[in-house]
């Protein structure tokens, strides 16, 4: 069967979507997008991921009417139109074309298997490594939302690769870590769970607002707090979030081995708890697009 994507309030063959010429996001960019999963056929948190993308089309200033409203349907649709329970969700959404701004933003959804990350890596743990090119300023006005203008999150991924690595990790201009490319990032130290405040700033995941959740439930003590690259690399635990790869443990910053080099115990634990969560979040009598 062939892929099948909503566009603009249409089920339609993925090899048949097309956007104008004048799109935003085609010409310059200019457009927010958001990947959840779907877990037995029902979105984990897919209100969530559309109030994050509300709240950057206000603060970017970005037109897009009612079209955010529209969103839950058009995933129950696709998911049912591909027959996928299990599924990468993707809707990407883009104001106005720039010659006929009085037509609507455009809306794209899209669901494909989950290919996720291999079994052994949350076994073993991912090694990661420094991003050279790149720094996570302030005074980026996109810094903290997520964008159709991701060509160095691209870049910094693909370097990354070269490398060998699973993630590349940003840092501010005033050398605070910030998150990875794709991911939050998270520090264990004792008892304390440490990941780099918003205002860093970073993007808001919506898997990271989970897991603080899940470690305050378990009576870890959490902190939002800057961070150096002294503070990664003497963390006992290092882990990632996202919505793909859930809670991913990292065990080696390029050479360096966070603490004995295996999967500590507090990453499996909050990995655990957020499966659990996921569990609650997706029960019930559930069928592809619920």
């Amino acid at each position: 069967m062939s892929e099948k994507v909503y566009l603009n309030g249409r089920i339609i063959d993925a090899a048949q979507a097309t956007v104008s010429a004048a799109n935003p996001a085609f010409l310059h960019g200019v457009g927010l997008f958001e990947t959840l999963r779907a877990y037995d056929g029902r979105p984990f948190l897919l209100r969530q991921h559309i109030e994050r993308m509300r709240a950057s089309a206000e603060k970017l200033r970005l037109q897009l009417g009612s079209v955010l409203e529209t969103v839950p349907e058009a995933v129950e649709e696709v998911l049912r139109a591909n027959a996928l329970p299990q599924a990468r969700i993707r809707f990407t959404v883009t104001p106005p074309d720039i010659d006929a701004p009085e037509n609507p933003p455009t809306l794209l959804v899209t669901a494909r298997p989950v290919t996720g990350y291999p079994p052994e890596l949350y076994e073993r743990g991912m090694t990661v490594c420094i991003c050279d090119d790149h720094r996570q300023s302030s005074h980026d006005p996109l810094a903290g939302h997520k964008t159709t203008s991701y060509f160095a999150r691209l870049t910094a991924m693909r370097q990354a690769a070269e490398r060998h690595c699973g993630e590349a990790l940003w840092f501010t201009p005033n050398n605070l870590l910030a998150e990875g490319s794709i991911s939050n990032i998270f520090l264990v130290r004792g008892q304390d769970l440490i990941t780099p405040p918003l205002d860093t700033p970073v993007l808001p995941g919506v898997t990271r607002a989970v897991v603080l959740d899940v470690a305050r439930e378990a009576g870890l003590t959490v902190r939002q707090q800057a961070c150096t690259i002294h503070d990664l690399l003497d963390a006992e635990e290092v882990f990632l979030t996202n919505a793909i790869m859930e809670v991913m443990p990292v065990t080696r910053i390029e050479r360096h081995e966070i603490g004995d080099g295996r999967v500590g115990p507090l990453t499996r634990r909050l990995r655990s708890a957020y499966a659990e969560r996921v569990a609650a979040g997706t029960a019930g009598d559930a069928s592809p697009g619920r």
